[in-house]
């Protein structure tokens, strides 16, 4: 039995070669200032909160405030967080929208400024799981220079949000590594946890195949469930990257199962097993996108090799 313990280990080593500093704090990307201190925030955490504040604010960067302490580490590029989130006209101070708190849904908000507002991202970098926080977001930061009149915010007005971060997803499996099968692909993992996938050069198996990379030890997930997942698919036959949430810079969420929302083979790689997991799945083109293919770039009768994170289940 082959193992690819040592190709991750060896990565990993590389990984504390290199980082140094990577056991040191997350550093935010805004900070308090006079604007986001001026925004007065009352009520519980969760639920709607009270809001005001003298306007106009127009602070030159990002401002964030933490009012409720979190726990935890500081949220970072490429986590996914789920949020009560209140957002207000900084020039005006009227309510935009108000989401997420009580018996609401929380709304997803992605630490990633192509995936988000600029402002939004670098505001939750200063905040934790169980924080409420205040970001008061310039113009740059915010809509830009056009403004967003539909929802009432002119040209040069500055955002106010009053952010409960709810619940945090890591960026990555942190699971226990586990041996694989001769033949099987190889994974090694970047720093940051993006996988590199070499395919075997052999005719792919007719069956879907999977194997458990990294072992977690969280909720199980079941049929119907909306998973929270990192994943790059490649090509068997050529060997090459078709889609990956890691080159999206976010994690990305769906429902698995009858009905779901992702191919078959993908639901089926995922269904019980659990949070914390990493997962490598070769998936058939009946398990795929069979004769057809489709658009992003997988031809007919493909078979698919993906590695999937098992981030969270909402």
């Amino acid at each position: 039995m082959r193992s690819s313990l040592a190709l991750i280990a060896t990565v990993g080593l590389v990984a504390v070669a290199l980082s140094g500093c990577a056991a040191s704090a997350p550093v935010p990307e805004a900070t308090p200032g006079d604007s986001s201190a001026a925004v007065e925030v009352s009520g519980k955490f969760g639920e709607e909160p009270k809001v005001s504040f003298p306007s106009p604010l127009n602070p030159e960067g990002t401002q964030c405030t933490e009012v409720i302490e979190g726990t935890g580490p500081l949220l970072t590029e490429g986590q996914l967080a789920l949020v009560g989130l209140g957002v207000y006209n900084g020039a005006t101070g009227d309510e935009i929208q108000v989401t997420g708190f009580g018996d609401t849904d929380p709304v997803p908000l992605n630490v990633n400024a192509s995936a988000t507002m600029p402002g939004i991202a670098k505001g939750l970098t200063c905040a934790r799981e169980g924080s409420r926080v205040v970001v008061v977001v310039p113009e740059k930061d915010g809509f830009g220079p056009n403004g967003n009149p539909s929802v009432g915010v002119e040209p040069g007005d500055s955002i106010v949000f009053v952010v409960d971060v709810q619940r945090t997803f890591p960026s990555r499996a942190d699971g226990s590594v586990q041996l694989t099968r001769d033949g099987f692909p190889a994974v090694v993992l970047a720093p940051d946890g993006r996988p590199g996938i070499t395919v075997p050069k052999s005719d792919p198996p007719k069956s879907l195949q999977q194997e458990t990379l990294l072992q977690g030890s969280g909720q199980v997930v079941e049929d119907g469930d909306t998973v929270v997942v990192q994943y790059t698919g490649v090509l068997w036959d050529e060997g090459t990257a078709f889609d990956s949430s890691w080159e999206k810079g976010t994690p990305a969420t769906f429902v698995v199962g009858e009905g779901g929302q992702v191919i078959p083979g993908f639901s089926k790689a995922l269904v019980g097993q659990k949070v914390g997991s990493q997962i490598g799945v070769i998936i058939p083109p009946a398990d795929g996108y069979g004769e057809q293919g489709n658009s992003g770039g997988v031809p007919a009768n493909a078979t698919l090799f993906f590695v999937i994170d098992i981030l969270g289940v909402i």
